[in-house]
Parts: structure tokens; sequence; C-alpha cells
């Protein structure tokens, strides 16, 4: 492990977010000498991000923790272009109306994680738009366009996926890194922004950043990537079989987010603490030391830790509260998810996949032939049995030993 002067840099490197950077000695002495502004985008697709995004909110936080001044940009402008990185199609065209809604939704995390204000180290969000959107059209071919070849963009990942997979790709999202590399161009002469975070997939946009700013500015830029986060078993981070891992309410119950960093594999306790929680390194070395059923206990500090970052401390206590509850006693905890059936009820395969637990009817049916699934803790045996709840009662439907809900009569 490399020696860092820097506390930005060590503790970056420490908890495992280094997978690249540029001029890694320069960086170090800047940011042991004064306070970096350093940014990352996020494009606001949808009204929350999800856990996959969640390591770049952490750099952040990491960042103003160690004394630096976190820049969110929200791109408010890019998003009406979709970022083609890792994409076989083209995103679907959002309104102005749904882009600054979900940009208002996404804000609410980061107004949790981060400490925003006027302050040398405050954090402030920024929004793309505000700038590319008084851009015309020829001053920006004439201004950036010049430092852009067409040889060198053919040669992004982004763009040689969709060419190699003759997948079209439109000459709008061919702009996308002209745009993004415009964003730190401006952000270091308007903030004296000096470094730009992102995921691996972002190297070459972040490099192309960094070179349009020496080009046109002749300033001195920086550049850091995370790794690419997958789970012990190889999958991408913040995506299940019943779809992604919210970060908002709105769009995941507590309880749900709670329960996905219960239920991560042992192999990744260590590096998930390391990554999505504060706590100091000593502990997390001895939690990530227990064995066998012990390893249970760090993977609910993991869980209490995250959701009160993510969800607030009440949130964190209540899912924990209903977990006990569910699997300690066999009662029905009134954070667990729940569905309000019709008065004349609804098969069991239908329910499933309602509440999540499967994706279809045709894994419901499977489900059920592994005898996964309990009815009230009864076994269930035939996909087209009817639920039936009666007004004002409940029941409980479970899927394998974690995954629970409560059902109700919509008419009770």
């Amino acid at each position: 492990m490399t020696t860092y002067k820097s506390d930005l840099l060590r503790v970056l490197d420490e908890r495992g977010y280094v997978h690249q950077m540029t001029n890694a000695a320069g960086l170090d002495v800047l940011a042991a000498r004064q306070v970096v502004p350093g940014y990352i985008g996020f494009d606001a697709t949808a009204p929350s991000l999800h856990i996959g995004s969640l390591v770049q909110i952490m750099m952040l936080r990491r960042l103003q923790q160690t004394g630096h001044k976190p820049i969110v940009l929200m791109g408010g402008g890019t998003t009406r272009i979709g970022d083609p990185t890792g994409r076989d199609e083209s995103r679907k065209m959002l309104s102005d109306e749904t882009i600054e809604a979900n940009i208002r939704g996404i804000f609410t995390v980061f107004d949790k994680l981060l400490t925003f204000g006027d302050g040398p180290t405050d954090a402030v969000m920024v929004n793309n738009h505000d700038w590319l959107g008084q851009l015309g059209y020829i001053e920006l071919l004439q201004e950036v366009g010049t430092h852009f070849t067409i040889n060198r963009m053919l040669t992004f990942d982004s763009v040689k996926l969709r060419l190699d997979r003759e997948q079209p790709m439109t000459f709008l999202e061919f702009n996308y890194m002209i745009l993004q590399g415009y964003d730190f161009r401006h952000l270091s002469k308007a903030m004296d922004v000096r470094l730009q975070m992102g995921g691996s997939d972002q190297w070459g946009n972040i490099v192309n950043g960094m070179e349009l700013g020496r080009r046109m500015d002749g300033s001195e830029l920086f550049g850091l990537t995370t790794p690419l986060l997958t789970t012990a078993d190889g999958a991408k981070m913040g995506k299940t079989a019943a779809g992604a891992v919210w970060l908002n309410e709105e769009q995941l119950p507590s309880y749900d987010f709670w329960q996905y960093w219960r239920n991560v594999d042992d192999r990744d306790v260590g590096k998930f603490l390391r990554l999505f929680t504060d706590l100091p390194l000593d502990e997390i070395a001895r939690l990530e030391a227990l064995e066998g059923s012990e390893i249970n206990h760090a993977k609910v500090v993991l869980a209490d830790e995250v959701t009160s970052l993510v969800r607030g401390d009440e949130a964190a206590k209540a899912a924990r509260a209903t977990a006990e509850q569910t699997f300690a006693g066999g009662g029905m905890g009134s954070d667990l998810p729940s569905l309000d059936l019709p008065a004349e009820g609804m098969r069991v395969g239908a329910v499933l996949t309602a509440l999540g637990f499967t994706a279809s009817g045709g894994e419901a049916k499977r489900k059920i032939a592994e005898n996964a699934v309990r009815l009230n803790d009864e076994p269930v045996s035939d996909p087209g049995q009817l639920i039936v709840v009666e007004p004002g009662a409940e029941a409980r439907l479970s899927l394998g030993k974690k995954r629970h809900a409560i059902l109700r009569c919509s008419g009770g």
C-alpha cells in the first residue's frame, strides 16, 4: 500500500476506493497543501439513485471528511442526451419537468450524507444545464470541437461497444463525451475544481476533460476512479432478482434496504464496511474476522450503519426491530413490506410477483415447487392457490427464510 502525505488519498486508499489515478504524487501534494474542490457527476434519469452510485457518494463524503470541498454535479443538461457508457441502446428522452423532479428526489440522499453550505469545505450542488444550456451550437463547435478528434472518440469503449455489436448510436449521444469534458473545464474555471472522481467506466471521460482543460486554459487537473464494484459472486452491485436497490424510501422501503445489507455474502462484509460506513478500520478488521454464525453480527452492524447513513437512525432502528420480531418470534413487524389484496383475493403466484419477491409468474411457480413459499408459516404447494384476507385481518407470506410481507384486505 502506498504511503500518502494527504489525509484524502490515505483514507481513499485504506478504504478501497482507488482504482486509477492521474499523477497521484501531484494530487497528494496538492491535497496536503490546500482545500481541493472535487466533483462527481450524476445524471438525473430516475427519481432516485441506487446503491451502485453509493460508492461515489461516499467518496464525496470522504472528500469532505478529510477537509476538502465536494461538488455534486447534477446532469440536468447531459441527462437530455444520455450517457452511452455501458449501454447497448439509447436512453429514452425525459421532459424538463421530469428531470427537475428527479434532481429534487436525488438531492434528499446527498443532504443526509454531506454538509451543504457556503463554507470553504461545505458541499454544493450544481446543475450542468446552467452552462450547457447557454452554449450556442456554432460557438461550442468552434471553441471546444477543435480539441476532439473523431479518431480518438471512436476508440472510447462507450462508442466501440455499440459499433462492435452493430447497435445504433445517435449523433446526440456521440456528443456526450464532449459535453462531459466541457463540464470539467467549466468547473475548473468557475469554481477552481481540480479533481474529478467517478467509476472505472468513466476513466476515458475524466481524462478527456483533463486534457481539454490543459489545452484550453493550461490547467493542471486530476482524475481518480473507483474499482468496478461487484459482489463476491460476481454480480454487479445494486441489482437483485427483485430489481434495483434504490437509495430513496419512496422507491424502496427501509426494511428491504436494511435486509439487502443484512443478507450480503460473508466475503463482502469487510469490503462493504470500509466503503459504506464510517466505522474505524480496526473495528472493521475485528468484525470481518468473525467466523461461522458470528459473521451475522457483522452483517447486522453493516445493515444498521448503512441504513442510518442513507435513511436515518429511526429507519434503521425500525428495520432492525422488524427483522428481530419477524425472525425471532414469527411475528409480523410493522415495517415489513405489505400488499393490499382485493376482497375477492389474489392467486399466490401473482402476490409473489406483485411484492417483487419474484420477477415473473414462472419464477413464482419454481419457488413454490421448491417448497420455498409459506403462508402464515404453512407451506404453499399450489401456485394457483387463492389468498383471501378478511377485512381487519392480516396474513404473512414468506419466500425462504429472509423475505416476508404482510397481506391485508384493501376493503378492510
